[in-house]
């Protein structure tokens, strides 16, 4: 085959996707009628169109008050996207207008969806879709009867405003449309009804694509597959625990949450340990006042993040199940990792050591870059970089004094983020190189 009609690799095709639609949507911003009063510089369109895309909420414009309804529609319509996927919005379009989907396109499909069956795709995709739809129809109808029925919304507004945080929620997005109005200062309404509401939102979209498609056929007779038992226990188990770690530190003397009732302490703690892993809502009427204790808790449920496949980041919750298994059969002398009687392939393991060593220097270098750049502390800057990383949204509230170099360290990270670690580095070293040809003799290296 002549090598200039060769296809794109699938992670070159996953990262110019993601690219062009990031480089579409900021030219969409920039727009007549998408603004209030001034159009957007090209660098706000640009951090703008990528943090929607890359569904991560971190903003340098308040999205309530400085868009038109216009520009709300067109920023949920980008997190929708991005929130779906690229190359799921290609294969809808081309079974739309009756194309088939190559096996190149497939394979990019599966490769985003986390998938190990490309003939499974258009199956998958039908159901993921309908799944999707209906879950955030069912959540924005919720919203519109309790915003409504409370008077938190006005009724003309009310079905974009249930809509926009539905989708945003269950994209774990983190935008919103209450940030930066006199009546909601700290952003979305912090009545128990709309934080529970949107954090099983965030829940169900935090799952992944193929936990979701695993529960749908889930019947008596059929068992939940490794994976899915596996995330649903890593997503229990970290909820809990920031749960209650945020519950303790929050009701001290110093804490957000030392005045509050037990009502607004259970479910805001709640909600926020929730959101931390990625969603990116503050769930704590100051935010920016946590404790230390707190903002360390945060910052690590926001690295560890979702369920790969799923509309969150982070290094994902199956990367942090591996590597734990992996110490853990390591510990007991054993020399394969386990899980519900299945062994975990050595790649496996390999690869979620790659994706957690790249992830830690990616972010301790954008951390220096920012330090180095800005007169920031260093927990913020580590929040902002982190945040950016597991496309959360969370900030202690540097995002706005950002300058142009900042700004393009965390569109980088949120880039990076929305991706995964393994893709960009496999687009980045890939290289044909023959194997079972070459070997070296082994040595040893000091470790311990």
């Amino acid at each position: 085959m002549d090598a200039s009609h060769e296809p794109l690799p699938v992670y070159v095709r996953l990262v110019l996707g993601l690219a062009f639609l990031i480089v579409v949507g900021a030219g969409l911003l920039l727009l007549p009628g998408v603004t209030v009063e001034r159009p957007l510089t090209p660098m706000e369109a640009l951090f703008t169109a990528t943090s929607a895309l890359t569904v991560t909420g971190l903003t340098v414009v308040t999205t309530s008050t400085q868009f038109t309804t216009a520009g709300q529609w067109l920023i949920l319509l980008l997190i929708q996207i991005g929130g779906v996927g690229y190359m799921t919005i290609v294969a809808v379009i081309m079974r739309f207008i009756g194309r088939r989907i190559s096996l190149i396109d497939r394979l990019a499909l599966s490769s985003s969806l986390g998938l190990d069956h490309p003939t499974e795709i258009l199956r998958v995709l039908r159901r993921t879709l309908i799944g999707i739809l209906l879950i955030e129809g069912a959540g924005a109808l919720l919203l519109l009867i309790h915003w409504q029925a409370s008077g938190i919304v006005p009724a003309e507004q009310g079905f974009l405003y249930a809509l926009f945080h539905a989708v945003s929620a269950f994209c774990n997005a983190g935008f919103d449309l209450f940030a930066g109005l006199n009546a909601y200062p700290g952003g979305i309404p912090a009545d128990s009804p709309s934080l529970i509401i949107m954090g099983l939102l965030i829940i169900i979209g935090g799952l992944g694509i193929p936990v979701l498609t695993d529960l749908f056929n889930w019947s008596p007779r059929r068992r939940l597959t490794p994976n899915t038992r596996v995330t649903l226990s890593v997503a229990a188990v970290l909820v809990v625990m920031g749960w209650g770690g945020l519950l303790l530190a929050e009701t001290q003397s110093r804490g957000v949450l030392y005045y509050a009732g037990w009502e607004e302490r259970i479910v805001h703690s709640w909600f926020q340990s929730v959101s931390a892993r990625t969603a990116g809502f503050p769930g704590f009427r100051d935010f920016t006042d946590l404790t230390p204790p707190a903002q360390l808790l945060v910052m690590a449920l926001m690295f560890v993040g979702c369920a790969p496949a799923s509309m969150g980041g982070g290094i994902t919750t199956g990367t942090f199940a591996v590597l734990f298994l992996a110490l853990f059969s390591y510990a007991r002398g054993l020399p394969t990792a386990h899980v519900s009687g299945y062994a975990i392939a050595a790649n496996t393991v390999r690869r979620a050591a790659a994706v957690f060593t790249i992830s830690i220097s990616g972010v301790l270098v954008a951390t220096w870059l920012l330090l180095m750049t800005h007169d920031f502390t260093f927990n913020a800057a580590l929040f902002e970089v982190i945040s950016a990383f597991a496309t959360c949204g969370l900030s202690l509230g540097i995002t706005t004094e950002l300058n142009t170099f900042g700004r393009v360290v965390i569109m980088i990270m949120m880039f990076w983020g929305r991706l995964g670690a393994l893709t960009l580095v496999i687009l980045l070293t890939n290289r044909n190189v023959p194997s079972g040809l070459l070997t070296y003799p082994e040595t040893t290296i000091l470790i311990g």
